[in-house]
């Protein structure tokens, strides 16, 4: 073997183990992560029962219901679809209806989103930029505001 065919064979085999490396890192970090949903995807791509998803949208108006001292029962809308939720835990101060919030949880066989994580918008200026898009793309987002910048969206 030549020192020519050496090398190609010694760059061919770099290249193969780190594809390998590559491809291994990736498939174990795909469990990891975590996508953001709407209530309306959650309805329509028929999220498998116990499959960890963080979901985000407004809290439902009227539906914040607590039932004991951290047990608290609300509803998350995208103003197309909304999906109930449960949650035990001390809820962040900004936490109210009407508001931006993103959860982090499971959805149960009975349709009820039992959430382990809630957070809420940082401030009255921001919201979720997938939240602000997919009330963009529904009709129900102020005119002349952008995802991501100071808005709210209209009701």
């Amino acid at each position: 073997m030549t020192r020519k065919q050496r090398r190609l064979v010694l760059i061919g085999v770099a290249g193969a183990v780190l594809m390998s490396a590559t491809g291994l890192v990736l498939s174990a970090l795909n469990d990891q992560i975590v996508f953001f949903r709407t209530p309306t995807e959650l309805a329509e791509r028929q999220v498998p029962v116990g499959d960890r998803v963080r979901m985000g949208g407004l809290v439902a108006e009227g539906s914040v219901e607590r039932t004991g001292e951290t047990d608290v029962r609300f509803a998350v809308t995208d103003t197309a679809s909304t999906i109930p939720v449960t949650y035990t835990g001390i809820l962040p101060d900004l936490f109210r209806e009407g508001q931006g919030v993103v959860t982090e949880g499971r959805l149960g066989p009975d349709g009820v989103f039992v959430a382990d994580t809630v957070l809420a918008k940082h401030d009255e200026n921001y919201m979720p930029k997938e939240v602000a898009d997919a009330l963009k793309a529904q009709g129900h987002w102020q005119d002349g505001e952008q995802a991501g910048e100071p808005g709210v969206a209209s009701q």
